[in-house]
Formats: C-alpha cells, structure tokens, sequence
C-alpha cells in the first residue's frame, strides 16, 4: 500500500505550495505565516506539557516502585514477628481493657466531686456576694421556674434600630396582616380624598424588619479597688447635682472613713451612685462599714455602701430575628405635614380591603431627619 494513502495528514508538494503561493495575495501570504506561527507555538506548548507530564509520570512511578518495596520488606518483617509475639499482644490487650475500665470508674469518681466542688463553691460565693449587693424591693409574684433554672441569666434586650429620612415603622396587632402587607410588596397610598384622588397618591415600599438578638451571653465580673456602690438614697426631691455635691463632702473628709473623691455619677435608670477615690485602700475601708449614717436637710439617713462590681463582656453569639407584627415603609416623600402624612399611613393600613387591619403603632421620619428605634421584647 502506497505509505502517502496511509498518512493522517496529506502533505503538498513544493510545487503545489509555489503555485499556491502564486495565488494568493501578500495580505493572505501574512495571514498564512502568522498562522503557522500560532501553530508552532501551540506545538511547542504541547510539546513542553508531554515532557513535563512524563517526567511527572515518570517520577511517580519510581516512588510507587519505592514503597512497594518498602511495603513488601514491612509485610515480611510483620509475618516473621506475628508468630512470636501474638501472646504477649493478647496479654497486653487484656492488661488494656482493665487499665481502661479501671480509668473510667476513677473518671466517674473525679466527676461527682467536681460536680460538688462546683456546687459547694457556688453557695459560698453566693453568700459572699450576696451581703455587698445594693438592696432592692422585690415582692413575689406568684411565678415558680424549675430549679435547674435558677442560675441562669435573663437577657431583655433592646435593640436600636437607625430609622432614615423617608420611612416609618408600622406595629400591627396581629402578625399575620403584617405578614400580607410584606408580601404585597408595594403599596398605593392616597394622600387626597377630594375630587381628583388621581393626582394625590404616592408608592411606598413594605420591607421586613431584620434584628440581631443576643442567644448568649458570657460576662466576666472584677470588683474595683478605688470605687464603691452608694445605695439607699433619700427621695427627698433634691437635684441630683445638689446630692451629688453633698455626697462628694461628705465622703471627702477623713474622719467620716472617706478620701479625695475623684468623680461619682448616677448609674443609669436607677437610685445608686458609683463613687470612685484618688487613693487606694479608702474604698476597702468604707466597705468593711457597710452602712453609714449620711446627714441631709438636718436630718440623718442610713445609706448602703457596697462593692463596685465591674462587668465586661467576653463572649457575645448573635441570632437573626425578624419582627414579626411590625412592618418598614421606605421611599415616602416629603409632600404632607408630618401629622397629616402618620394619619393617611394609618387610614391606608387599616383598611382590611388593602390587606391591612388594626394598627397598633406608627412612626413616621421626614425626608432630612433621622431617628433612632427602640425595640423591646414583644410580651402580648
């Protein structure tokens, strides 16, 4: 058979190669060499990866020759010594199983009294704490919990929600119409009720709204060495910056246990001053007391004075949450008076025949003005 009829690739001969040059024009002569020349450099490209790649395949099967040898040299070593020492690993198996079992019984042991060291260690801070907390009124109210539950933190969160020019904040009071008005997405509200109600109307859009709540909490409490809790206040109708003062002159002077005050401030939403001193030692002292006689408006008044017990928190997980009776209308324009604008929302969102129904609360933000939400946990 003629070698040319068995050949992939059918080669011209160099006359056809002239004749065919001949013909063609100088542009399509260059197209033809840089054709050739991308054809060359993806041979050669080809070229360089089959090298590599055999020098990979190469490589690698000289490591498998290696642990082939290696393995079979191991199998004879484990055959030759199986016969030898299968006694002695039966014994030590044994031996295994009871050093095993004798380790968890100790670890069951070790266990328990953990649990009661954990509990004794409890009750004894408890009772140390428990004299230095600022007094409070509590009364019962008939509730009763579990008592694995008594040591456990309750969070009550709330939440600021940054509230944008434009937008407002409807509560309904009941979730499932909160629910239709977020999937009806966009909402035509009528501004006018007059005789062109066409020309008086505007879009709002209905969004969820998306919170991050704390699921758990982790606090670490230090007691301060310079600061102490001033409880048990009179109500006397005094100013705070006149109790203030008052305070700071009396526990200023030496003889009444005190020190140089370096500042003292009201803690926030409650009847309790936190006062801090230059100098060490001052608050321990005045600690030790617990209870001093404050005179005020000619009269004498016991006040409580307890350890300044500093939290910082050092371990924070958050959940997503979305509320679920309260709806965010964004894009609203600034084209009513902020009263009338809240009254026409409401109109609007009460009607049943617009997927709406009672509203509960309505917020409303002007276009060029901030505000800031406060969210609470939903108790209804």
């Amino acid at each position: 058979m003629d070698p040319e009829e068995d050949s992939f690739v059918q080669l011209s001969t160099p006359v056809e190669e002239e004749n065919s040059l001949l013909e063609m024009t100088p542009e399509q002569i260059q197209q033809e060499i840089q054709r050739c020349k991308e054809l060359c450099s993806v041979l050669e490209q080809d070229c360089v990866e089959l090298q590599i790649a055999k020098e990979t395949v190469d490589q690698r099967t000289r490591e498998l020759w290696k642990e082939g040898e290696c393995l079979h040299k191991y199998l004879e070593q484990q055959i030759s010594l199986s016969g030898v020492h299968l006694a002695s690993r039966q014994e030590s198996i044994c031996s295994a199983k009871e050093e095993n079992s004798r380790l968890r019984q100790e670890k069951q042991m070790l266990e328990k009294r953990l649990e009661e060291v954990k509990r004794r260690g409890l009750a004894e801070d408890l009772a140390t704490l428990l004299p230095s907390l600022p007094e409070r009124k509590m009364v019962f109210k008939g509730q009763v919990m579990d008592k694995e539950d008594v040591s456990t933190l309750t969070l009550v969160p709330k939440i600021c929600y940054p509230l944008p020019g434009g937008s407002a904040l409807i509560t309904f009071e009941k979730p499932e119409v909160a629910q239709r008005i977020m999937e009806l997405k966009e909402h035509v509200v009528e501004l006018s009720h007059g005789e062109e109600p066409d020309r008086c109307r505007m879009r709002v859009q209905a969004e969820p709204v998306e919170l991050l709540l704390p699921s758990s909490l982790e606090i670490s409490l230090s007691q301060s060495s310079r600061q102490i809790l001033v409880s048990g206040l009179p109500s006397l109708g005094i100013p705070e910056e006149m109790l203030l003062d008052k305070l700071e002159l009396f526990f200023s002077k030496s003889k009444n246990g005190g020190g140089e005050v370096e500042s003292l401030d009201f803690l926030e939403n409650a009847s309790q001053v936190v006062m801090s001193f230059v100098q060490h030692g001052v608050a321990e002292q005045l600690i030790a007391r617990g209870r001093i006689q404050f005179p005020l408006k000619k009269a004498k008044y016991e006040i409580k004075i307890s350890p300044y017990m500093r939290g910082d928190i050092t371990g924070l997980q958050l959940r997503p949450s979305r509320c679920a009776r309260t709806v965010l209308l964004s894009g609203i324009p600034d084209v009513l008076d902020e009263e009338l604008m809240k009254d026409a929302l409401e109109i609007h969102f009460q009607k049943g025949s617009r997927g709406g129904g009672e509203v509960d609360v309505l917020s409303y933000v002007p276009e060029g003005r901030q505000a800031m939400a406060v969210f609470e946990e939903d108790r209804g």
